[in-house]
This record gives structure tokens, sequence and C-alpha cells, in this order.
């Protein structure tokens, strides 16, 4: 009895477990399909290294452009055109912009936005005196916000600013999350909510990957790709690798690597015109530059930058030599005073009192012309671009020496660094980084002239007022530089051939920010 109850015993649970595992068995042939399918419409991107996906505090990134979305945004030719707002008015004698917003829009964890969130990013902007960021210039010209109900915002300046507009491009950070937070140090930084065509999932800061998936009630055009995964890549090899392996399906490469894709089959490449340039920034802080100021400028006479430009980009790039060389409102040539010329420089070297020492190093008042500058060591082509430029100064008598750091330390007492900035749209991009007490102004560069040029500019209601005054800023700032100029690099990217709708209209920024400025068209197959 015990026996053939103890059978049926075993026979009821193994038509248990059957019916259990058919049914695991079907949810785990489900989830295959849907992961694959999910798979075939994910574009993995190998970005940048980031810690902050927060536009008030890191300003425009990839990662922020599709997160985040602004009153405004720039179209293809880089003109600010309306985003969250839906209309705007400009009041010229009380100097008062009046926004207003789209209705129905929604912050990714469901709230609506409303003109309350609006004002709360820009009293940040202008009022929080523990803020971090290197944009608070931008702003300085507001002198109040306020919502006159849900939907309408005015903001009010204290003076005309011509690049307003441009500076309304900023993404809107949600008030019912970060009031009261500092937002520097929030972990709201870690997992953005924004408003814009992506949503964030998920930060595996070990993976190195920011998960992100469409957003599906997006107030405009939804995106066809279902899902990013951005992977946080910093060795330039290293993207090269992940495309080459099928483990990225899209990087932005230094020149070299993306010449490797050229013609290849899988692939293929697109060339950005960018505003970003590398040059060699000086420290103004440090006692060197402080009493050598003088001879920044002559530098530019030791440095073949053409040479660098076919060697480190393979000619994927220009020579340098104005900051605004790349924006319709620069390119003064008249600006362009340096030649590679080693016997001007030799003259213009006498000139300022330096004589070349029994070692062959230029000497002033018993100081050598030798100066350090760091440089990030996973970025080959900074690294490329350091070692030829400190090989030329040295065969011209000046001692550069190239420091390698995996993060830059700004307190070390280093004399400058291989830098890369950009300035895409409007000019005034400029105010922030080379004025005397601009927000981005890190080796503290001073320059009365250009001080009175840029501020001048910014002001100015007159379009070809703000051409001339930009054309003075050129040519005052070759003469004193903030940095000598090396060379304006493209915007090189690769892709797999299954990735559609890149357009390459767009002037990208630094690092070639801005490739997904119309991610919306992209199609994606794989």
């Amino acid at each position: 009895m015990n026996y053939k109850k103890n059978i049926k015993t075993l026979l009821v649970i193994a038509l248990c477990l059957g019916v259990i595992f058919g049914f695991t068995g079907c949810a785990s042939k489900g989830s295959t399909t849907k992961n694959a399918t999910d798979l075939s419409n994910t574009l993995v991107y190998a970005g940048e290294n980031t810690d902050t996906i927060n536009p008030v505090v890191t300003g425009q990134s990839e990662l922020v452009s599709i997160i985040y979305s602004g009153l405004m945004k720039y179209d293809a030719s880089g003109k600010p055109i309306v985003d969250l707002a839906k209309s705007y008015t400009y009041d010229e004698n009380s100097l008062t912009y009046t926004f207003n917003l789209r209705p129905g829009v929604l912050w990714h964890d469901g709230k609506p936005l409303t003109a309350e969130d609006v004002v709360f990013t820009y009293k940040e902007l202008t009022t929080d005196k523990t803020l971090s960021s290197s944009m608070l210039s931008d702003y300085k010209d507001i002198a109040s916000v306020k919502a006159k109900d849900e939907n309408t915002v005015e903001i009010t300046l204290s003076q005309y600013n011509a690049a307003m507009l441009n500076n309304f491009t900023i993404g809107i950070i949600p008030k019912h999350l970060l009031e009261g937070q500092d937002l520097t140090t929030s972990s709201f930084n870690q997992n953005p909510v924004g408003t814009g065509r992506y949503k964030f999932v998920k930060w595996d800061k070990a993976g190195g990957t920011v998960e992100m998936v469409k957003n599906e009630k997006y107030y405009d055009k939804v995106p066809t790709i279902e899902k990013i995964v951005y992977k946080t890549v910093a060795v330039e090899s290293t993207k090269a690798t992940m495309l080459q392996s099928g483990e990225a399906d899209l990087a932005w490469l230094n020149a070299k690597y993306a010449e490797n894709f050229r013609n290849k089959n899988g692939f293929k490449n697109y060339d950005f015109k960018t505003a970003d340039y590398r040059a060699v920034s000086m420290d103004f802080r440090t006692k060197f530059w402080t009493q050598n100021k003088d001879s920044v400028g002559v530098l530019n006479y030791a440095i073949n930058k053409e040479a660098i430009v076919k060697s480190v980009l393979t000619g994927q790039g220009g020579a340098a030599y104005s900051p605004i060389q790349m924006n319709a409102f620069g390119g003064n040539k008249n600006a362009d005073i340096y030649s590679y010329d080693l016997d001007k420089f030799a003259k213009e070297m006498g000139k300022l009192g330096w004589t070349k020492g029994n070692d062959g190093i230029y000497e002033r008042n018993g100081q050598k012309f030798h100066f350090t500058i760091q440089v990030r060591d996973y970025e080959e082509e900074r690294v490329d671009i350091a070692n030829i430029v400190s090989k030329q100064l040295k065969d011209a008598g000046v001692d550069m020496e190239m420091v390698l750091v995996t993060k830059f330390d700004w307190n070390a007492g280093y004399n400058g660094f291989l830098a890369g900035f950009a300035v895409e749209f409007d000019p005034d991009g400029n105010y922030k980084q080379f004025t005397t007490n601009g927000s981005a102004n890190t080796m503290k560069y001073s320059n009365p002239v250009v001080d009175n040029l840029l501020t001048q500019a910014r002001h100015s209601k007159d379009v070809n007022e703000r051409k001339s005054l930009y054309g003075k800023f050129e040519d005052a700032f070759a003469k004193e530089p903030a940095s000598v100029l090396i060379a304006y690099l493209d915007g090189n990217y690769v892709g797999i051939s299954g990735l559609q709708g890149l357009n390459t209209t767009r002037v990208l920024g630094h690092h070639a920010v801005g490739v997904m400025w119309n991610i919306e068209e992209w199609k994606l197959s794989k």
C-alpha cells in the first residue's frame, strides 16, 4: 500500500516538474528571442569617460544631449530653435524673454514638466554660490527668472546678450528631485532623470556601461533605436578593438585608427568638421609663465604644425592659429601671424632677451627656457602631438618637458597641459574661457584687451559689429596668447554598416561631441 502510494506521489511530482520545466523552457526560449531582438536594435557606443550626467554641472556631452532637453536646441546648421519651448518672444525694452512651454511634457519618472523646473534650473545657474560649473559665465546677464503660470516662464536680462538664445539650449533639470540638494555632489548625477529622447536605466560602474532606452513618451519624434549602451572607454586603442571585435557599433576614433577602417567591409567612416583644437595651454598661475608671459606667442615660429597634421592626424584636420578659426565669426587671416620659421624664431627670441646656453637651451635672467606640461597617458593623439612639439622646440632651443599623467592635477605645479577646446556655436563661448574672471578660465589667462573685446561682442546687437570685434579679438589673442594652438581635428567616426542616418552637416564640438544631434533619425540593423 505504502509502496503504491509512494509510486503515485513520485508520478505526481514528475508530472509537476515536467509542467514546471515546460513553462520554464518556454519562458527561457521567449526571453532568448526577446533578448536577441533587443540586441538587434541596441546601439553600443564606445564613448568618453564620465562620472557625472548633469547639464548644469558638466555642460554638453553625448549622454546629456540625449537624456535632457532645453528650452532651445540646435538645428543642423548650429542655430538655436525651440525645443521644450513651443514658442518665445523677446521684449527689447524690458530685455525679457517669455517662453511658452510645450504642454504635456513628462519627466522620465512620469512627473509633468512645469515652469517651476525651468525657474529652478536657471536660479541654480545664477544664484547658487556653491555650484561648481564652468558655464556660470554664460548666465551672468540674467537678472531674474519667474514663472507666470505653469507653462510660461519670463527671463529678464540685466543687459543685452547676443548669445543668450544659445545659452538657453542647456538641459532643464527636475526641481522635484533636486531642490535643496548640492548639485555638485548629488547622487542624481549618477541617476539622471530628464525629458529627452532616451531614458536612463542603469549605470554599471564596474563594467563601464550606461544603459538607456528610448523615451516612448517623448514629446517630439520618438527614436527608432530601442536601446543605447554607452561604454565609458578611456583608451583610444580599445575603442578601435571594440569595433573590430563587434563589441561596439559606433565610436569616435583618432585619425590613425579611423584610417584603418576606411573601405573595410562591414564598416563606414563618417568625417565631421569640428571646432575642436589641440594646444599647449599655459598655466599662468605658475611662476615660470608669470615671469615669461611675453614669450608664449614666439613659440609658434618653432613648431611645424602642418607636419603634425600630416603625421599625427593623417591629414584629417588643419593647422590652428585662432580659437575661433572654424567659427562663422572667426577666421581672420590677419591674425595668422606665425609661420614656421626657425630663423624668425631665433631673431624674436633675441629681441626678447633670450640667449642660448652651452647646452643649446635658451636662457634669460639666469633662468632656462624649461617648462612642464601634463598629458593624459591614454590619449594617444595628444601624446603624439606633445612628443613632436617637444622635439621641435628642443631642436629650436626650448625645453618643453612632457609629463604623462592618468588624470590632470591642477595643483601639482605643472606649467601647463596639452589642451583641447571648442566653440562650435556662437563665438561668445570664448567669454568664459578667456576673460580674466571667466568660469572656465582654469589657467588664469588675463588680457585687458581681450576682456574688453569679448565683452563688447557679447553685448553688441549688430552682427557686422560683432564680426569686426571677434576679428580684433583674434588679433589681440595672437599677439598675447593663452596657449600655442597646434591643430584642428576632424571628427572621425566609424560605425558598422548596419547603422544608418548619421548626418555630417553639423560642426561638432570638443571630443567631437554632438554626433547624436539627430539620433531620432538613425536606424540600426545587425
